[in-house]
């Protein structure tokens, strides 16, 4: 894609006059709006700014991509804007952004905002480009410069393919693969970087790129037999069995930005390291990577809770809905078992439930599964949440079949390497799903003899839950929501807490699952207050994100806090703690039970007592709010 053919010279900004990242934004959507490129500015606004609470969009080194993709744009743009004092756009290295591009994508536009993301990421990781654009007094200057660079970039592609194909075997040659979780900037960026370092080295060089995009430059059989060296500078998972025998470095997409010269160097010596496939693309990377044994662990249970959510809060609403549904028509004294399927209205929505839910263990166990051995493991992985659910197991007894099937496929890989090569199609439809149903099942068979007696206790003391013992758990389980907001700790609470629904369904919900989401909605909320009770303690920055934070606390959205917390970890986070606690053991303590495991306020009337548990909550947000704004200390103007 070329990038001239979206920057528009009526809505390039030369001298943008905002000093904040909210005024900024401001006058580029004002910008864009008086162009004409976008019909509504608040849609289009809430579309860069929901982007922006995912992460900044200032990359750094001075330079910002805001982007957004909705229905208010009427022509995919890319609008240029220059700063000459620098703005406060909260980059992620921390220093004045000067240079702006933001993309703006029509809905059904094919992902042209991420097209123009990757190919401006191309551009601006050369630093006398980015040096142009600074200098640039016109918007006629900014055309000039991109169509030089466009122009220069294909004439460097041109020689670096003749170079390939004449493939000069007197000069190294290495491969490498480049890849982010979101595929976008600094896949390409990588790329760039690497290019242009081995061509400094005089090194011939090929890199594939995993992007948003889908595999660009792919690399072949000859490509890779011919190289000295491999490099994978990725922080997601690539194809890696094709390096089998072959040197190798594995490093995250950032080293292959910033320490180019030195991965080059380790791939061209002779010192790498060299690669071994076992036969399964999850488990292919080293120790340096991958990291250790618990986050491995850690990723592939997310993996499986990722993909469960959907079901069980699709499932769980349209329960609670069934049981409302009857409560509102009115169901006889004696028929009260009957509660959420009795009114004919109400069974319809109690079926479509339960048929989502009764995906949720298969689901979890599959997608654990498919994290640790691939696209093999799938199958074993959902039989083995099946047979949990049928077995009784419930949940922890899913949790151990989805590790059981991906290891049960990872030793078959291993068992049948040495077959020959010509059966590698039938391996993958026959002998996999075949011997590791078998095997995982029959495990399965006895393992949940156990695991049903461990998740029958547990489902009985979760519904003997009251008074002083639902008080204690729900404030545990709500500070652990408020110690890392987002990470292990709260995940672990959170399904634990999505887990107890199961085994609360007839008796009108969870109450575990609603001290978890009163614990969640505490942090958030808490900041808002904090921002306006002690306003000499935040920046102007913060205050203005404490709107920000009411929203995504009453939508039960944790994450919103993180900012604050990091930057003052020991003072924020225990305020934190101790107002998510109190509101957690408020609401164990006095029983309230919700069936929904997400939502927030939207979800309000699916609770068995929803003003109370919005006191309770409020309760906890002032506690926290008021021990932020004493313990924090005054901004220094």
């Amino acid at each position: 894609m070329d990038i001239k053919d979206l920057l528009v010279k009526d809505v390039m900004i030369m001298d943008l006059q905002a000093t904040d990242k909210k005024s900024a934004i401001d006058e580029m959507v004002q910008k864009m709006y008086d162009g004409g490129r976008i019909s509504d500015i608040e849609t289009y606004k809430n579309g860069i700014l929901a982007r922006e609470a995912q992460t900044s969009t200032g990359l750094g080194d001075g330079i910002a991509m805001p982007h957004a993709k909705n229905s208010a744009v009427k022509e995919a743009t890319v609008l240029f804007a220059k700063s000459n004092k620098g703005v406060d756009y909260e980059a992620l290295d921390g220093q004045p952004t000067y240079l702006f591009f933001m993309i703006a994508a029509p809905e059904g536009a094919n992902d042209t905002h991420l097209q123009a993301l990757a190919a401006l990421s191309r551009l601006l990781i050369d630093p006398e480009f980015v040096g142009k654009l600074k200098e640039a007094q016109t918007p006629e200057d900014v055309q000039t410069i991109f169509q030089a660079a466009e122009d220069a970039k294909e004439a460097e592609e041109k020689q670096e393919q003749a170079a390939q194909e004449s493939q000069n075997t007197d000069r190294k040659f290495v491969v490498a693969v480049t890849a982010c979780p979101t595929g976008i900037a600094h896949t390409y960026m990588a790329e760039d970087s690497l290019k242009k370092k081995a061509k400094e080295m005089g090194i011939d060089i090929k890199v594939e790129t995993n992007g948003s995009e889908g595999i660009k430059n792919r690399l072949t059989a000859e490509d890779i037999a011919r190289a000295d060296g491999v490099i994978v500078a990725a922080d997601k998972k690539v194809e890696m069995d094709r390096f089998d025998g072959k040197e190798l470095v594995n490093r995250p997409v950032s080293d292959g930005i910033r320490k180019t010269e030195e991965l080059i160097t380790l791939a061209t010596s002779g010192k790498a390291p060299i690669f071994h496939s076992t036969g399964s693309d999850s488990s292919e990377e080293d120790e340096s990577a991958s990291g250790s044994i618990g986050s491995r662990i850690y990723k592939d249970l997310m993996n499986g809770v990722s993909h469960m959510l959907p079901f069980v809060i699709g499932g769980g609403i349209a329960i609670a809905l069934s049981f409302m549904i009857d409560q509102f028509i009115g169901v006889p004294q004696d028929q009260l078992q009957y509660l959420g399927s009795y009114n004919e209205a109400a069974s319809w929505f109690n079926q479509i439930g339960g048929a989502a839910f009764g995906f949720m263990l298969p689901v979890l166990a599959g997608f654990i599964a498919s994290s640790i051995a691939d696209r093999p493991g799938l199958i074993v992985g959902f039989a083995a949440g099946a047979l949990a659910n049928t077995g009784g197991a419930g949940f922890l007894g899913a949790l151990v079949g989805g590790f059981l099937a991906g290891y049960v496929i990872i030793l078959l890989k291993k068992v049948f390497k040495g077959l020959p090569k010509s059966l590698d199609g039938i391996k993958t439809i026959l002998f996999y799903p075949v011997f590791g149903l078998l095997i995982t099942g029959f495990l399965m068979l006895l393992i949940n003899v156990p695991m049903k007696v461990i998740n029958d206790g547990l489902n009985n003391f979760l519904l003997g839950l009251d008074g002083t013992n639902a008080a204690l758990l729900g404030a545990l389980l709500g500070g652990m929501m408020a110690i890392d907001l987002g990470g292990p700790i709260n995940k672990a609470a959170y399904v634990f807490g999505t887990a107890s629904i199961a085994a609360s369904v007839t008796e009108g919900g969870s109450i575990i699952m609603a001290s978890v989401m009163a614990g969640g909605m505490v942090p958030p909320l808490a900041i808002f207050i904090a921002t306006l009770l002690f306003k000499n303690k935040f920046t102007k920055d913060q205050k203005d994100a404490g709107l920000t934070n009411l929203v995504m606390g009453l939508s039960f959205v944790t994450e919103g806090a993180i900012p604050f917390a990091a930057a003052d970890p020991l003072r924020v986070i225990p305020s934190f703690v101790v107002g998510s606690a109190l509101a957690g053991g408020l609401v164990g303590g006095f029983g309230i039970r919700l069936l929904a495991p997400h939502g927030g306020i939207f979800v309000a009337l699916l609770l068995s007592h929803p003003i109370l548990y919005l006191v309770f909550i409020a309760i906890g947000s002032v506690v926290s709010a008021v021990i932020l704004g004493l313990v924090k200390k005054p901004v220094q103007n």
